[in-house]
């Protein structure tokens, strides 16, 4: 009789051990994943950060240009010609990576 109640404890014990394997395999894999989601994500904040600091200067660096060029025509327009380029793709990329809006909600009626 001990016997049997040895071996069922072992197979218990056992199976415990495989689950608790099996539990710690799929935390390490979803901690694998998560590591990756964070790298991704740091990555793509750097580029924004970059994205932002350029603008910045661009912008800071407007005013300057236009009073250098104040008696040029020319070079105005050209500036403004710039400008309207640099414009275009900065709304381009900001709708590229802007999330869409979630669709509103119907008001609610109050009840009669």
């Amino acid at each position: 009789m001990q016997e049997r109640w040895s071996q069922r404890h072992h197979d218990e014990i056992k199976t415990m051990l495989e689950h608790s394997h099996f539990l710690q395999h799929r935390i390490l894999e979803r901690i694998d994943t998560m590591s990756a989601e964070l790298d991704r994500l740091t990555a793509s904040v750097a580029k924004l950060t970059t994205a932002e600091k350029s603008l910045v200067a661009l912008v800071a660096g407007l005013a300057e240009l236009i009073r250098n060029n104040a008696s040029d025509p020319a070079a105005l327009n050209k500036l403004a010609d710039d400008i309207d380029a640099d414009s275009k793709e900065i709304t381009d990329a900001v709708a590229a990576n802007t999330p869409a809006a979630p669709p509103a909600e119907p008001p609610v009626e109050p009840a009669a």
